[in-house]
Formats: structure tokens, C-alpha cells, sequence
């Protein structure tokens, strides 16, 4: 049985975490497994693989861009909460969320499963996952292409102000978890400030070994 399923996006990430991680989750019963790249195959590679292990909980483990000064490159953090920013309509300053159509990503299915509490619109609360380094108003937020510039940045900052960091994964792992009704935490290893595409900026090293001990402090509690 597996107690714990920590997925990772990549091969790159899976590659840096595995023997930083690996001993600590095969003692308490995990696996460590790639979940995919961006929200539609993570999203659904996650539910395959919550489907096939049924697992007690889910991490997702990987590294994400610093929105603001809230978080320093080469550390991590835990969210609370997971916004999603590009499904709506419109790009740039005209963007609008799901929320603000009046649309929810999950109202549940009348047939078999009822609409969940709260159910998403634009956010995912990880009600179990409290926030580490950071205050309960922080959120991660998930886009479907990292931001490139500043002007991405303000962007999201306007529609998302708590947001504290970007990645490309958490919205779709976290919603999965609620539909599948399985605990999801999820640890970012900061590697970039979010608009930075000059990797000799990144501390992508420090940002992943930051992000396995932050996993280790909290499989362990």
C-alpha cells in the first residue's frame, strides 16, 4: 500500500530530489513518481496515479518563480492556498478569471458525485497544508506559461495580489486531490524570481536541496 505519493514535474527535478528524498519516502511507505509538465498533464497524470495507489496523502515537490519579496531565491515554502491564472477570457491587462465569468472549474457531477464545498472557482484551499515562511494571506499561484517580463508579473499581481510565487502544477494536483478527496501539500523550491528567464540568475540547486527538507520536516511531524 502506498501511504504517500510525492509526485515531481519533471525528470530534471526528479532527478535532483531522488537522493535527497528517496530513503525518507520509502520509510514512510511513498513513492516518488513524475507527474508531468504544466496544469493539463499534471492535472491528469495525477488523478491516473491517485486512481492506480490510492494513496493517504500527495506532495507535489518542485521548483517555482518568487512573485514579490515575500520569498528569497534558493529557499521554499508550503501553500495554503493554489490560484489558477489563464483559464477565463482575454490575455494581458484584458484578462478576466473563471471567477469573474461566473464560472467554476468544479461544481461536481449531479450524476455521482455532489458539487464540493466551496467548490473552485479561481482558488484551492489545502486546508491541511498551512503555510511555512510565509503569512496565511500567501498563495501559489499556477499559469499556464511562466511569466516572461515584468509586465506578466504585474499582470497577475493585479488579478492575484496575495500570490507570492508561480509555478506551473499546483492548481491542477490540488484540484485533483479535492475531486479524488485526497490530502494534497505542495513545496516549492524557489529558483528564479518569476520574470527572470536568465538561468544565471537561478539558484535552481539550492531552491530544490531547500525544497526536499522542507518535504523531510513535514513527512516526519
Amino acid at each position: 500500500m502506498t501511504t504517500l505519493l510525492v509526485l515531481v514535474p519533471t525528470n530534471f527535478e526528479l532527478q535532483q530530489l531522488n537522493p535527497l528524498l528517496e530513503k525518507s519516502v520509502a520509510q514512510v511507505g511513498g513513492r516518488m513518481m513524475t507527474c508531468g509538465f504544466g496544469p493539463i498533464a499534471s492535472g491528469i497524470r495525477t488523478t491516473q496515479l491517485v486512481a492506480r495507489f490510492a494513496p493517504k496523502a500527495v506532495f507535489l515537490v518542485g521548483i517555482a518563480g518568487a512573485i514579490g519579496p515575500q520569498l528569497q531565491v534558493g529557499t521554499a515554502a508550503c501553500f495554503s492556498r493554489i490560484a489558477c491564472y489563464g483559464i477565463g477570457a482575454g490575455s494581458g491587462s484584458n484578462f478576466r478569471t473563471a471567477s469573474e465569468l461566473g464560472w467554476e472549474q468544479w461544481s461536481g457531477d449531479q450524476r455521482n458525485q455532489p458539487a464540493l464545498d466551496n467548490a473552485p472557482g479561481d482558488v484551492v484551499h489545502l486546508d491541511d497544508s498551512p503555510t511555512i515562511n510565509t503569512d496565511n494571506r500567501s498563495m501559489l499561484l499556477t499559469v499556464c506559461a511562466a511569466s516572461a517580463n515584468a509586465e506578466d508579473v504585474s499582470n497577475r499581481l493585479a488579478k492575484f495580489p496575495q500570490a507570492i510565487a508561480e509555478d506551473m502544477e499546483g492548481f491542477a494536483v490540488a484540484l485533483a486531490g479535492r475531486v479524488s478527496g485526497i490530502p494534497v501539500t505542495i513545496v516549492r523550491g524557489i529558483s528564479n524570481v518569476a520574470g527572470d528567464r536568465d538561468k544565471r540568475n537561478w539558484k535552481t540547486g539550492e531552491a530544490i536541496y531547500s525544497a526536499a527538507e522542507l518535504v523531510k520536516s513535514r513527512i516526519f511531524e
